[in-house]
């Protein structure tokens, strides 16, 4: 069953038409949730990464 460009146009015009597109707002919000959880994030994986560096050299016995 194949479909016909022409058709598969419309259709997707046809869902397209069916979202819901976030306000500005919305995005803004959204947009700013993400640069907080990565910079959260970041700050988490560097103490992390510092622990476990501190760790390894005190069980190793390497003194710098």
């Amino acid at each position: 069953m194949a479909l016909s460009p022409f058709k598969f146009l419309q259709e997707v015009r046809s869902e397209t038409a069916k979202v819901t597109w976030p306000t500005r707002r919305e995005t803004m919000i959204t947009t700013i949730m993400v640069f907080i959880m990565v910079a959260v994030s970041s700050v988490f994986f560097f103490v992390a990464d510092q622990i476990i560096r501190v760790l390894i050299t005190f069980l190793l016995g390497i003194h710098a």
